[in-house]
């Protein structure tokens, strides 16, 4: 079985760089969790997110998709 592709820590932070379109997996309405934390900064830096969780119809405003196959179904790919 072959290993998984690995970036390097210089190979992250270029794709975070020139990424404008992020899947938040597990995205929550909660604000006191992480997940929402995290896709709230994502926009407020001007990110495009689409959360992904099949608990909720939308998270911060925008529509959720219960997997990533569907998000990528109805919206298109991800960066």
């Amino acid at each position: 079985m072959a290993a998984p592709d690995v970036l390097d820590l210089e190979a992250a932070v270029e794709l975070l760089r020139t990424a404008r379109r992020i899947a938040v997996v597990g995205a929550s309405s909660h604000p006191w969790r992480a997940s929402n934390s995290v896709m709230r900064y994502l926009l407020g830096q001007g990110y495009e997110c689409v959360p992904i969780t099949p608990k909720r119809e939308e998270v911060l405003g925008h529509a959720c998709y219960p997997t990533l196959e569907a998000a990528v179904a109805a919206t298109g790919p991800f960066d």
